[in-house]
């Protein structure tokens, strides 16, 4: 009986070394709700683990939000982040994914994206 944990079709079964695993995507996309945001992250298929750190910084470079991600299991992911510490959170946000093993100091690899919450629509 054979067990998979990982989908290798996307990867023609290679899985990278973990000096070959990086961040290929990263989007987000604000909720409606204008308080949460909603992140995609993809990395190259791997065969060891890795760890994701996830900050969103407002436009002052204050922490808004911040994910843990320890030893995923899956190359592509899918998170919500809730925007904290805002009375209204229009305004221009970025937010920074790190990619590391056993230490941050520096990280393996790294991306941000700038994003946009828009103001309330009033009638």
């Amino acid at each position: 009986m054979n067990v998979h944990f990982f989908d290798n079709s996307e990867a023609n079964g290679h899985l990278a070394p973990r000096e070959e695993v990086k961040i290929e995507r990263l989007e987000v996309t604000p909720y409606p709700d204008r308080y949460r945001i909603f992140i995609e992250v993809d990395v190259t298929p791997f065969a060891e683990r890795p760890n994701l750190l996830l900050v969103a910084h407002d436009d002052n470079d204050h922490i808004v939000g911040e994910l843990n991600v320890i030893g995923t299991m899956h190359p592509k992911m899918e998170f919500t982040m809730h925007i904290r510490g805002q009375d209204d959170p229009a305004g221009v946000y970025t937010l920074t994914a790190e990619l590391f093993y056993e230490t941050r100091n520096p990280p393996q690899d790294h991306q941000m994206v700038a994003f946009t919450i828009p103001q309330v629509d009033t009638p």
